[in-house]
C-alpha cells in the first residue's frame, strides 16, 4: 500500500515538473516577438527626462567611451613587441601595401578544407601588383630553398594569394621594405 502511494506521488510530481518546464520554455517563446510586448503608453505616464548639451559631468562619461579612431602610435626607437611603423610610401618600388586601421601589416592566413589547405593572403596592395607578386614569390621560394610556389593575383581587390603558410616570412619582408 505504501509503495503504491509513493509511486503515485512520484508520478504526480514528475507530471507537474514536466508541465512547469514546458510552460517555462514556451513562455519565453511567446514573449519573443513585438506583438507580445506592451503597447506604448501616453508620454505623460513616463518620467521626465532632462536633455543637457555639454554638461560639466559629460567628461566622466567620455572617459568610459571607446575612442572614435585608433590613435597614432607614439614614436619610439624600438617597440617591445617588435612592431615597426610604416616608413615607405612605395614610390621607389612602384607598389604600396597600406597598413590596416590598427597599424598592422595586412598579411593573413586562410585555412580551408579542415586545415588541409593553407593560403597566405596579402591585402591592401596599390600600384604595380604584379611587381609585388614577383618580389613576394622570390622571397617565398628563397625560404623554401628554391621550390616553386603557386600564386594568384586579384587586381580588382588588390590581393595576392600565395599557396602555403608564409605569413611570418612575408610580414618580416614587408616590414623590412618599410611597409
Amino acid at each position: 500500500m505504501a509503495a503504491s502511494a509513493k509511486l503515485m506521488v512520484t508520478n504526480l510530481l514528475q507530471h507537474r515538473l514536466t508541465q512547469l518546464t514546458r510552460s517555462l520554455h514556451t513562455q519565453s517563446a511567446l514573449l519573443a516577438n513585438f506583438r507580445s510586448s506592451r503597447e506604448v503608453q501616453p508620454l505623460d505616464q513616463y518620467p521626465e527626462v532632462e536633455v543637457i548639451h555639454n554638461p560639466p559631468e559629460w567628461k566622466f562619461v567620455e572617459r568610459l567611451l571607446p575612442p572614435a579612431t585608433v590613435p597614432q602610435p607614439v614614436a619610439k626607437a624600438a617597440y617591445p613587441s617588435g612592431w615597426k611603423p610604416q616608413t615607405s610610401d612605395g614610390t621607389s618600388d612602384g607598389y604600396f601595401v597600406a597598413r590596416t586601421k590598427n597599424h598592422m601589416v595586412p598579411v593573413y592566413l586562410h585555412t580551408r578544407f579542415r586545415g588541409q589547405r593553407r593560403i597566405t593572403v596579402v591585402r591592401r596592395v596599390q600600384g604595380d601588383i604584379w611587381a609585388l607578386e614577383r618580389d613576394l614569390r622570390a622571397v617565398v621560394e628563397r625560404s623554401r630553398n628554391g621550390k616553386l610556389c603557386a600564386t594568384r593575383v586579384n587586381e580588382l581587390s588588390g590581393q595576392i594569394h600565395i599557396h602555403g603558410d608564409h605569413v611570418d616570412v612575408l610580414r618580416e619582408h614587408l616590414k623590412a621594405k618599410g611597409f
